[in-house]
């Protein structure tokens, strides 16, 4: 039966799309079964994964919309033991498409109970909004990571999310738990950036990942020709802390057992 994790946070350009492809692709590249559902009307999850936008026929609106059962959305990836439901701009319309119909949270939570026990994993790439995609995303999740840059103003707006979670945690998902903050476009060369890694931890303490992700341009990259950096470059940094990325969550799940010189986490 598959974890589902949703990766949120209502600020763009955080890095949260490239966590999800990369992610997803190292928890497959682990030997581990992984579904990742692109939630975000741009759909760069599912272009980043280098399907065609303009020959996708059914997508993630199908199933929240016409109840279009989820093995009959599913692509294959090129990495295996990765699967995508894909998204498209059409999903813009759906919040409002929504608002009348019966259990409007839930709807995703109900597509994804159909396909859950053929995974290892579920991961939801969020649209950046606190709106009813995203609280379909959490009412269907176990937990929820949050990408938070390590920039100016890296915390503002998380009092909002963090908000919107302990909402959705008293109804409709009370078993929801935050898995994490991950902190990513790190730059070794700046003092701003150790200084917000310094302010997250102070905050979040240990529910901060050791792993950081660092800025590294074959990320950027690898999601222009349509892959995971770990089938454009393997050597590379960000291959490097997404594999780190994927280990820490499974040893926080129990889910495998990675000795001391296993870990390079940065």
């Amino acid at each position: 039966m598959a974890k589902i994790i949703s990766i949120a946070n209502q600020k763009g350009g955080v890095g949260k799309t490239t966590t999800a492809i990369n992610l997803a692709a190292s928890l497959a590249v682990l030997d581990k079964k992984v579904l990742l559902v692109d939630g975000d009307p741009q759909a760069n999850a599912t272009s980043g994964l280098g399907f065609d936008l303009n020959t996708i026929k059914t997508t993630i609106y199908d199933c929240f919309i016409d109840d279009i059962h989820p093995s009959e959305v599913i692509l294959k990836t090129e990495v295996a033991g990765l699967d995508l439901i894909p998204s498209h701009i059409d999903l813009v319309g759906a919040e409002i498409e929504m608002l009348n119909m019966p259990n409007r949270e839930s709807r995703l939570k109900l597509s994804l109970e159909k396909v859950k026990d053929q995974y290892d994993f579920i991961l939801i790439d969020c649209s950046p909004s606190l709106g009813l995609l995203v609280i379909n995303a959490l009412t269907a999740s176990d937990s929820v990571m949050i990408a938070v840059q390590t920039e100016y103003f890296a915390l503002e707006g998380l009092g909002k999310l963090l908000n919107t979670i302990r909402i959705v945690q008293s109804h409709p998902n009370n078993n929801l738990d935050i898995e994490g903050f991950l902190l990513t476009m790190y730059d070794t060369r700046l003092n701003l950036s150790n200084q917000v890694v310094e302010e997250v931890r102070k905050h979040f303490d240990n529910m901060v990942f050791d792993t950081i992700i660092q800025r590294n341009v074959k990320l950027s990259e690898a999601s222009s020709y349509g892959k995971p950096v770990i089938m454009y470059d393997a050597a590379s940094k960000g291959a490097e802390n997404y594999l780190n990325l994927a280990r820490e969550i499974l040893q926080r799940n129990n889910l495998t057992a990675v000795s001391e010189a296993e870990k390079v986490f940065e």
